[in-house]
């Protein structure tokens, strides 16, 4: 029997899913690891951490069925735009800046003073960004000197999981776009850019398509992780990428929503659609002659876990009598809750924002919070908060002629029915569940059934192996009621936008 493995790095651990050539799971393990944010506003996560948990899940999913399988390729997914650099001897400079790290606020001044707000917009689709990586490394160049002389290769993390297996150095068009160093139209680095930030392009990996054979496992990594040497590694692509190919959104039309820590909107174009106020990120697609569009809300899960750990221990205690997870007791609270949370609004900018609001400022805001709340009224607020986030950036899709009608619902958010539905009432178009969710690790492992020629190209896989199963359609009286909420939301960020830039210069 033949089958692929899927390692996606993730930003509380990294899964590992062994798939047989029809797409059914096989076996997956999860090894989980910190991250640190040394000041506010920061988060790092240490790269040998990944690899431990990479070295961790092979071991225990190829354990689990033994001999009787071939491993026909190995693909990658990971969080995007976190930086690795590394010194002439492949050894870590540094922790890595991961995706949600929010310090690089001169770095963005610096890229549009040096290349202009409008020619960077033009060139990598985006504007210039606090989470993306190319801040991330001027932000190294500017304070610490030291490190960066040393640096001879510049990696994404799920690269950094490529290099610890082959021994290459590699990316893929989908993950590098993400970088804010490409020429996106053209799919390959841009050596304007390049050259007016001063990164000499012998730092960076190099470029291949998602299904492209990158490098075979060598006989060091096989010891580590039982994988048999030879075996090939694909480019894979990022997260949300992946997480496409996973959910069968490798056309023009289809989108999904993920809700993890973080949450995003990703559609699918025939063409490069760029919105010049930079309100949502242009990509390339992980099929290729595709591109995306994509938005992301940086505190999404990430919500409705920091209020589980700070605020609901009652159901988290019930959580273990009752042997469930504690978001199942939580969910049955805010179910019992009215549309609009008794008046209460979450704005879920824990961790600053990316989309549609651009601003590493502004912060997390419960508004309209009174005596008669309780922590039902704060957790059904949240999963408002979240759900009106993912309209607002599906409205600017939609603005952009980008064709959202047929909606896939994945991540750890979409288990709660409630949240599922409410983006339905508030998209105005069904939205349906997957018969397995194994997102990104499912489709990295397509990408490398592809790469191993299991299938001629990834739409072919996609419609071999993804299956949808429940779908919600939208009540339209619910999605009434949601309006005068929703509109007041958006005027929110707009009122206090000013408020939190003071605050964060106190």
């Amino acid at each position: 029997m033949k089958a692929t493995i899927g390692i996606d790095v993730g930003t509380s651990g990294t899964k590992t899913a062994l798939f047989d050539e029809t797409g059914s799971l096989l076996s997956s393990y999860t090894a989980e690891y910190p991250m640190s944010q040394p000041h506010n506003g920061w988060a790092e996560q240490n790269p040998q951490d990944w690899w431990n948990a990479t070295i961790r899940g092979l071991n225990v999913v190829l354990d689990k069925v033994g001999t009787g399988c071939e491993i026909a390729g190995v693909g990658l997914s990971g969080q995007m735009h976190g930086l690795v650099m590394l010194d002439k001897d492949g050894n870590v400079l540094r922790p890595s800046i991961i995706w949600c790290d929010q310090r690089t606020e001169k770095e963005v001044a610096q890229m549009n003073d040096v290349i202009g707000r409008e020619k960077l917009i033009q060139i990598t689709a985006n504007p210039a960004m606090t989470g993306f990586t190319a801040a991330k490394i001027l932000w190294v160049q500017n304070n610490e000197p030291d490190v960066y002389e040393k640096c001879a290769h510049i990696l994404l993390p799920k690269d950094y999981i490529r290099y610890r297996l082959t021994g290459e150095f590699a990316t893929e068009v989908s993950d590098a776009a993400g970088m804010q160093l490409m020429d996106i139209g053209a799919r390959n680095w841009s050596n304007e850019i390049l050259g007016l930030l001063h990164i000499d392009r012998s730092l960076l990996a190099s470029m291949h398509e998602s299904p492209d054979i990158t490098g075979t496992v060598h006989a060091s990594a096989e010891r580590e992780t039982g994988v048999p040497a030879g075996t090939i590694v694909v480019g894979g692509a990022g997260d949300n990428p992946a997480a496409a190919v996973g959910t069968g959104v490798v056309s023009e039309g289809s989108a999904f929503t993920t809700i993890g820590s973080s949450a995003v909107v990703y559609a699918v174009s025939d063409t490069v659609k760029i919105d010049m106020q930079g309100r949502v990120h242009s990509l390339c697609a992980s099929a290729p002659g595709k591109w995306t569009v994509m938005s992301c809300t940086q505190g999404a899960g990430l919500s409705l876990k920091w209020l589980r750990d700070t605020c609901c221990l009652p159901e988290v205690l019930e959580a273990e009598k009752q042997d469930v997870d504690p978001y199942v007791i939580m969910d049955k609270l805010a179910a019992n809750i009215p549309i609009g949370a008794d008046h209460l609004l979450f704005l879920p900018y824990l961790m600053g924002e990316r989309s549609p609001h651009p601003d590493p400022d502004c912060r997390g805001v419960f508004f309209g919070l009174s005596a008669i709340h309780g922590r039902a009224n704060l957790i059904r607020s949240v999963m408002e908060g979240v759900a009106y986030s993912q309209l607002e950036c599906v409205d600017v899709f939609r603005e952009m002629g980008v064709p959202v009608g047929d909606m896939v619902v994945t991540g750890g958010g979409s288990k709660s029915t409630l949240w599922a539905q409410m983006l339905a009432d508030l998209y105005g178009c069904p939205v349906s569940g997957m018969q397995s969710d194994e997102g990104a690790a499912l489709g990295a492992a397509l990408l490398a059934s592809v790469g191993a020629g299991i299938f001629t190209d990834v739409q072919e896989a996609c419609a071999a192996v993804v299956k949808r199963g429940k779908t919600l359609t939208p009540d339209a009286e619910a999605g009434k009621a949601y309006a005068p909420y929703f509109e007041l939301y958006k005027k929110l960020y707009i009122d206090m936008k000013e408020d939190f830039r003071i605050l964060s210069n106190l």
